[in-house]
């Protein structure tokens, strides 16, 4: 393989399958050609949780069955995207968690995430998995926004 001239080689993508991340992923193939890309998506648990009134989620009864479907077709999702070369990962839990963990793990010497604008009150009680990422990260992370109209 080829050194990369911007020197990172180990480039995990953060997928969520929305514009942002997939316009992300866009952006990464054309400046990061000679990197290798682990394409990661989390899905996520959560969505047997409800949001609490401080911002947090409690979490209701599991449905393996849900989350079993859930899975599988996030993982037929992200193999649709990945192109030759490029690694996948599919793991299920908190976004935020699972990211760090697989580019901690695999060596990533950069996280790539797409931005979005969500509104106030998603933002109140679930946040930016982005700026949650960026806050937690001891590996450099690279968001980027899809621009408007794209």
């Amino acid at each position: 393989m080829t050194q990369s001239p911007t020197g990172f080689q180990r480039i995990l993508v953060g997928i969520d399958f929305s514009p942002s991340s997939q316009h992300a992923l866009e952006v990464v193939r054309a400046r990061f050609p000679h990197a290798t890309l682990r394409l990661a998506h989390v899905t996520d648990a959560r969505v047997t949780a409800t949001p609490d009134m401080l911002g947090g989620v409690t979490p209701a009864i599991p449905d393996p069955e849900l989350l079993r479907t859930l899975e599988t077709a996030d993982g037929q999702r992200l193999q649709a995207l990945a192109q030759a070369g490029e690694e996948t990962e599919l793991l299920v839990g908190d976004p935020v968690t699972g990211l760090l963990e697989s580019a901690q793990q695999w060596g990533a010497d950069l996280i790539v995430v797409g931005t979005q604008s969500k509104g106030v009150l998603e933002h109140f009680f679930l946040g930016s998995t982005a700026e949650k990422v960026v806050a937690r990260s001891p590996i450099p992370v690279l968001t980027i926004r899809k621009p408007e109209g794209a």
